[in-house]
């Protein structure tokens, strides 16, 4: 179903021959445009006029790889699906606000026909006219629109049954890229944890370097003699005997 809607998308912009590009751009990886253009027996730049009309509406997307020996660039492209597939559904919506617009039209105005020249004139035009064609001479007649009616209701169901299809794809479409984003977030957040524990690692090193550093630098620094403090009431020896034998010798008179 999804590849249908894709291909009916292809040919609303581009035309029939064009309609192969869609299934070769509905891949999971991004193809070489000289694949492709090799794929649908076109020449490069028909391949490239297709694909930058896609682009115009945003279908497709596209990456560039230089090409080392050559050294020019070849460009690879890939469909991109919910962006058609919301292009459809719009396309969808506004087939059915004209059908809805014509149902409304059909039922309050009235319509009239020449019925040898199979030509059809609303109200104003009749009167316009005196209800005679100017082709034939024949008078008008009033149109039956209920033919007409049931024809638009028939359409508006099968319009109403392709976007409730549409939708279900879309829905797909929209858990897969959900899934896609929360395995591209789990794996940024290990690749932010295994970064913080590295640097976590790092730091512990570099303590433990700098404080062996510092250990050896404080074993090789030498310890200083600690120095006896002279006590200041303490007078030496041989000053103190000298004192005391002025004090024991007896004055002269």
């Amino acid at each position: 179903m999804l590849s249908n809607f894709l291909k009916e998308v292809v040919v609303s912009i581009i035309g029939k021959p064009a309609e192969p590009i869609a299934d070769l751009l509905n891949n999971k990886e991004y193809i070489n445009e000289f694949i492709i253009a090799k794929k649908l027996n076109v020449t490069i730049n028909q391949t490239r006029n297709i694909l930058y009309k896609l682009s115009d509406n945003g279908l497709v997307s596209s990456i560039r790889k230089k090409d080392k020996k050559k050294g020019w660039y070849t460009y690879f492209w890939k469909i991109e699906i919910l962006k058609t597939l919301l292009f459809l559904r719009e396309r969808f919506f506004n087939r059915k606000e004209q059908i809805e617009k014509q149902i409304q039209s059909r039922e309050s105005k009235q319509f009239y026909v020449c019925n040898r020249c199979a030509i059809e004139f609303n109200e104003e035009n009749a009167l316009l006219q005196n209800f005679t064609c100017h082709e034939c001479g024949d008078i008008f007649t009033l149109k039956d629109n209920s033919k007409i009616l049931k024809e638009f209701s028939k359409n508006l169901v099968k319009i109403d049954n392709q976007l409730k299809l549409i939708d279900a794809e879309i829905a797909k479409e929209e858990e897969k890229i959900g899934k896609q984003k929360q395995k591209v977030i789990k794996k940024e957040q290990k690749i932010k944890e295994k970064e913080k524990q590295k640097k976590k690692r790092f730091r512990l090193s570099l303590k433990k370097k700098l404080k062996k550093t510092l250990n050896k630098k404080l074993k090789n620094i030498p310890k200083k003699k600690k120095l006896k403090k002279k006590s200041q009431n303490k007078k030496p020896k041989d000053k103190q005997k000298k004192i005391q034998k002025k004090l024991k010798s007896p004055k002269k008179k």
